[in-house]
This record gives structure tokens, sequence and C-alpha cells, in this order.
């Protein structure tokens, strides 16, 4: 999975797919986590935590990352397979 994928979509199934999608974002924006820390107001511990797949960060906290990194959640139902 790499950002180029974003445009169309990239399904994450666990909290280490997510940080890791979203440390590949903030890498190719040129953005440092002590940076991103800084402008969201954050302890510098809370970026490593998403990054690093931590299954206990607090939701809002990482909605809002993920915002910061200029990307949204679209929630869809699953397609079924045959």
């Amino acid at each position: 999975m790499t950002t180029s994928d974003l445009n169309d979509g990239v399904t994450i199934t666990s909290t280490r797919e997510l940080g890791e999608l979203l440390k590949q974002s903030r890498k190719s924006a040129g953005v440092t986590q002590a940076t991103l820390s800084g402008l969201a107001n954050w302890g510098g511990r809370f970026i490593g935590d998403v990054e690093s797949g931590k299954p206990t960060v607090r939701a809002q906290m990482l909605f809002d990352l993920i915002g910061w990194l200029g990307l949204e959640v679209v929630i869809r139902k699953k397609s079924v397979s045959k």
C-alpha cells in the first residue's frame, strides 16, 4: 500500500495498516512527527503510537490526525465475494 493508492481508495483492516498509511502520508508531505504534534497541540507520543499501530489511541484524536494529513474516512458496505 502506498500513498499513490489514496486517490483510488485503500482498504484498511488493522491499526497497524492504518498507522503505516498515515506515516507514509506524513513523510510524503515532508512533515516530521514533532512538527505535526506541535501544529495539532498534541504530546509527541500520540503520533508515534498511531504510526506503530497501537490499538487503544483516542478515536477523536485519530480523526483529527487524519484530517491534518489531508485525508478523510469513508465508510461503505463491504463487497461480498461470490
